[in-house]
């Protein structure tokens, strides 16, 4: 089955694109499940869509790297109001991320209103943006987003050290004279970029799936920081693979959501059959013990 459909150039180019989000989403969720940042992947991809709207608006054109463009910067500016607000105010880090995740997605649903009342036609599909379109990616498209992960991947290895210890320790980065805050910024610099490159494919709504699920699921299977990132990026790629060809196999049902089960379907195996930490494991084994967590 999955060798016929490979036959296919428009399969495979979906499915590579699909692969590559998948991967940069796992390895990028890995550093912000660690830190317990979960949740700033959700509010950032959801913060995406006034930027979205706002950059059609502007613009007058539904130019692909201009709509990501105003996603990265909404985004980013959605990140960036939840660290304030933690900062800045009595309000808890939960209550900041679903305070910004409300108001910019709810100001995106009223924006993308307006834009659908617009007399031209051009207009028509930013609602696609909710929940994604994988199906649409074109050639150029697949290619700025290998492009992407290059870049933010040979960052992550430049960095792997800086990252690690800002991941497990951010007390002790400080005390060793590292750049905590710049880090912490490029950090969530490069989730916001791995959010953008997944809209078009995954939708604002279902891309915390892909930047979570993964890294969920990764922890599950060892104790090292450095294998939990590889297995992360491995199966946020498999997950993008395998909800392509249930997408196309099936028929009619949207390749983003697919992908997002997919992920999630994954962490759900390894949160119940994962060796010494998975649930199944650990109601069999002497006192029902998990191991520990990662560690550098």
């Amino acid at each position: 089955m999955g060798f016929a459909f490979w036959l296919d150039p428009t399969f495979r180019l979906v499915a590579v694109g699909s692969a590559l989000i998948g991967a940069v989403g796992g390895v990028l969720g890995t550093f912000a499940l660690l830190r317990r940042q979960s949740l700033l992947g959700d509010a950032m991809s959801h913060a995406a869509l006034p930027g979205i709207v706002l950059a059609f608006l502007l613009a007058g054109s539904r130019d692909l790297p201009l709509l990501l463009a105003g996603a990265s910067l909404s985004a980013w500016l959605g990140a960036l109001l939840v660290v304030l607000i933690t900062h800045r105010s009595r309000i808890r880090p939960d209550a900041a991320l679903g305070l910004v995740l409300s108001v910019f997605f709810g100001f995106g649903i009223v924006l993308l209103t307006v834009a659908q009342r617009q007399p031209t036609a051009a207009q028509a599909g930013l609602e696609r943006f909710l929940f994604g379109q994988a199906a649409m990616m074109l050639r150029r498209d697949v290619e700025g987003i290998a492009l992407a992960t290059v870049l933010i991947l040979v960052v992550v290895l430049l960095l792997w050290k800086e990252f690690k210890v800002l991941a497990f320790d951010p007390a002790f980065a400080a005390a060793i004279g590292l750049p905590v805050m710049a880090l912490d910024v490029l950090l969530t610099t490069l989730i916001v970029l791995a959010i953008a490159l997944g809209l078009h494919a995954v939708g604002v709504v279902l891309m915390s799936a892909v930047l979570v699920a993964p890294a969920a699921a990764a922890r599950q299977w060892t104790h090292r920081l450095e294998r939990m990132v590889i297995l992360a990026g491995g199966f946020g790629a498999l997950s993008g693979v395998l909800g392509t060809l249930l997408s196309s196999w099936i028929g009619r049902l949207p390749t983003g959501p697919m992908i997002a089960l997919c992920a999630s379907g994954i962490a759900l195996f390894s949160l119940l059959f994962a060796p010494h930490r998975g649930l199944i494991w650990t109601a069999k084994s002497p006192g029902g013990k998990r191991d520990a967590g990662p560690s550098g």
